[in-house]
Order: C-alpha cells, then sequence, then structure tokens
C-alpha cells in the first residue's frame, strides 16, 4: 500500500515543463532511471557532497553515506537497513530547511558536479523520443525536487521522484508513502499514465538495475541501460534491449574492487572538502568588504 502512495504521490508532485506539455504523439513517452542509467554514480551522492562543500553535510555523514554506495556497487545488492538508516539522516538533515534554498543549492551543485556526468548515449536515446514528439520523464528515489532540476538541464518534460512531506515551504523531515524505488516506481509511472492519457503499451523504460524490472514490466519496451548482472540476466530472458555505454570495463561488471572504490570515495569527500574551502574562500572577501562599511559609516 505504501508503494501505490509513493507512487500516487510522486505522479502528482510531477510538474510537467510547460513548454513541452504538448506533444506530437501525445500517448507514447519515455521513463529513464536516473543514477547509473543517465548519470554516472548516484546523484544523491552529490547532492550530499555539494552539500558537504557548503557545509550544510558533516564530513562524517558523506563518508557514511559513501561507505553504503560502495558496499552497494561492491555486493551487487542493497542493505535495507542500510537504505532505511541513509533516508532517516536524510530527511533530518533537510527538517525545518526551506524547499526554496534546497532548490537553490541543487541547482548550483547539478552544475558544479553532474553535468559532466551525464552518459552521452543515454541522453541521445531521451533526444530520439524528444524528436519523434514523445514526453520524456525521468524516474528515480532521488528527492523530486532534485529530480525535477536534472530534468529541466536536460530539456526533458518533467520528473518523478520521492516526495518529502512540506508545511508552509518548510521541509518537516516526513515523506509521502516512501522513496521511490522498486515497485513504486511502477506505481508512479502508472499513476503518471493515467493522468496524462498515456498508452504504456507504447511506452519505453530504461534503467540500469534489477530493482526496477517492476517499472520495466510495466511499459511495452524496457530497455537495460549499464546493466548490472541481475538486470542484465532478466533482459536476456525476456529479450529486453541492452545499452551499454560503459568504457574501460567488462559491461557485465557490477561492483569495482574495493581499493578502487575507496579510492573514489576518498576522491568524493576530499572533493567535498575542497567546495568547502572554495566557498568560505569566496565569502572572505565578501565579509571583509561588509566588515569596512560597516566601520565607514559608524
Amino acid at each position: 500500500m505504501s508503494a501505490v502512495l509513493a507512487g500516487a504521490a510522486s505522479a502528482a508532485a510531477a510538474e510537467v515543463e510547460a513548454s513541452l506539455a504538448t506533444a506530437a504523439d501525445p500517448t507514447a513517452a519515455a521513463f529513464f532511471d536516473v543514477d547509473n542509467t543517465m548519470i554516472r554514480g548516484a546523484s544523491i551522492y552529490f547532492f550530499g557532497k555539494g552539500m558537504a562543500g557548503r557545509g550544510l553535510v558533516t564530513t562524517g555523514d558523506l563518508l557514511r553515506f559513501g561507505w553504503q554506495q560502495l558496499r552497494f556497487r561492491v555486493r551487487g545488492k542493497e542493505d535495507l537497513a542500510a537504505v532505511a538508516e541513509a533516508r532517516e539522516k536524510a530527511l533530518s538533515l533537510v527538517a525545518g530547511k526551506s524547499v526554496a534554498d534546497i532548490v537553490a543549492y541543487g541547482e548550483e551543485i547539478y552544475d558544479e558536479l553532474m553535468a559532466a556526468r551525464i552518459w552521452s548515449g543515454t541522453r541521445a536515446l531521451a533526444q530520439t523520443h524528444l524528436d519523434a514528439g514523445q514526453r520524456v520523464f525521468l524516474v528515480t528515489a532521488t528527492p523530486v525536487e532534485l529530480a525535477r532540476i536534472i530534468a529541466k538541464r536536460l530539456g526533458l518534460t518533467g520528473a518523478l521522484g520521492t516526495v518529502a512531506e512540506v508545511e508552509d515551504g518548510l521541509y518537516t523531515g516526513r515523506l509521502v508513502g516512501e522513496p521511490l524505488h522498486g515497485p513504486s516506481k511502477a506505481e508512479a509511472v502508472k499513476a503518471l499514465a493515467e493522468r496524462e492519457g498515456l498508452d504504456l503499451a507504447r511506452c519505453t523504460a530504461y534503467s540500469d538495475s534489477s530493482n526496477d524490472i517492476p517499472m520495466l514490466s510495466a511499459v511495452g519496451h524496457a530497455v537495460a541501460v549499464n546493466p548490472d548482472t541481475g538486470l542484465r540476466a532478466a533482459a536476456r530472458d525476456r529479450g529486453w534491449e541492452i545499452r551499454d555505454f560503459r568504457t574501460g570495463r567488462k559491461a557485465a561488471k557490477v561492483g569495482v574492487p574495493a581499493t578502487a572504490g575507496t579510492g573514489l570515495l576518498v576522491g568524493g569527500v576530499m572533493a567535498g572538502l575542497a567546495l568547502r574551502r572554495r566557498h568560505v574562500a569566496r565569502s572572505r572577501p565578501l565579509a571583509k568588504a561588509s566588515r569596512a562599511a560597516t566601520r565607514a559609516f559608524r
């Protein structure tokens, strides 16, 4: 039941770009997962790294989240307890904060850390649907506000994402339903299709993860992009198309060696700290000028 609620909430929160609201082919659409499908890596991790750079998330928080991401990549499956812990921590960090402020941070962070990580091959697939007059949506467990930013930057129609409860423009620290993950994604796609008059048999879905098999199964055409081992096997069994845009490693490889993953994680943390130093450095001249102006008018 919570999956249905999460899907309905995400569909209700989906904002369609006005310029793309009317499609030449109104009953067909494409749905793209984000992490490791549209973007290399986890979008929420990059967002956390950017927040750490602004002093809004601690280095310890970033390390813990990064370790969870690394453990998932090495083991090839999610630890549900760790996912729940990360979710609760993320919610506690934004509780009481302004939605407008978080969105503003998200726009900056996308430009700084995510734009260069978009898979050009996946972006080209999305463009083929747009060129065919179809609408294109992102579907992700990432908070819907961040998902919208990514969709807007890529010129897509809109996004489905995890919905956090908001009161008076501030996050309450609670979710509406559950994270948009697994079966919840399929429910969101179905709810959006009903709202927008889409024929799911004419729609296409793209993902890298076996967790998204419910979403891929909900549409007429499924494509495994940069698939993990489970999804690659399922795609072969079901005759789904496979696209792999990864280079420099075997396409079937799911995880990364622990040493390499640790290096990436440490690099991410250091990048977050470097961003923090950069923002502090930028603020110092302004603070100095402000103090000088204050003294001048005393």
